[in-house]
């Protein structure tokens, strides 16, 4: 009896491969296939966050400072209260953006920081450091 079922196994194998190689491209239904982004690699994620720390010259951190994020595609700026440890952050935002970030508190402020659409990082960490007077 078993080998009966291994004969029978074998010739349903045979069977079978000889239909799917009777199948030609032609036959198989069309599936056009999504075409390659050049800007976005296959596995890189849709949206990224931004945080850090604002640091004073001496390297303190700065509760309350206000951070500010300038998406360069639409040009609008969203802003942030740095925490009490100095911490800020911003979520959800769009990897096919570049971005500006700034910090000002106490008459100072910081550089301002780009983070680049070619940097494919989901989580970008900045730290801003206040080390300019504000002009008046």
């Amino acid at each position: 009896m078993f080998r009966y079922l291994s004969f029978s196994s074998l010739a349903f194998g045979v069977a079978l491969l000889s239909v799917f190689a009777q199948t030609t491209p032609q036959s198989l239904p069309s599936q056009s296939a999504p075409s390659p982004s050049v800007a976005t690699p296959p596995n890189a994620p849709s949206a990224r966050s931004i945080d850090g720390i604002v640091l004073s010259r001496t390297g303190e951190s700065v509760p309350g400072a206000i951070v500010q994020l300038k998406d360069l595609k639409s040009l609008q700026v969203r802003s942030f209260v740095a925490h009490k440890d100095g911490h800020y952050h911003f979520y959800g935002l769009s990897t096919e953006v570049n971005y500006q970030l700034r910090a000002q508190a106490n008459g100072m402020m910081s550089k301002t920081k780009t983070v680049s659409i070619f940097n494919s990082r989901a989580q970008v960490h900045v730290n801003l450091k206040l080390d300019r007077k504000l002009k008046s």
